[in-house]
């Protein structure tokens, strides 16, 4: 599946989905699960579905780590344009 235009696989998606769980963020976790159980292929996320990935990243799993790095980026340059 493509996050934020990232492959990332369905492993990680699955696990990834339970950090997001335990972030406070369950209808985004289970959003990502239907996700894979469909074998969607490229998921839209909203701007605030975005942060939410990112606070779940915070120390990011084996495979995840790429997609942070996009997600912090994307963060730091609506910051910089002032859109956050």
């Amino acid at each position: 599946m493509m996050l934020a235009g990232l492959p990332v696989s369905d492993n990680a998606v699955d696990g990834f989905a339970e950090l997001v769980r335990a972030a406070g963020a369950a209808d985004l976790a289970d959003r990502l699960e239907r996700a894979v159980a469909d074998q969607v292929k490229l998921i839209a996320l909203t701007i605030n579905e975005r942060a939410l990935l990112l606070d779940a990243l915070h120390d990011p799993p084996d495979g995840l780590a790429e997609l942070r790095g996009v997600l912090m980026n994307e963060h730091e340059w609506r910051k910089r344009q002032g859109l956050d």
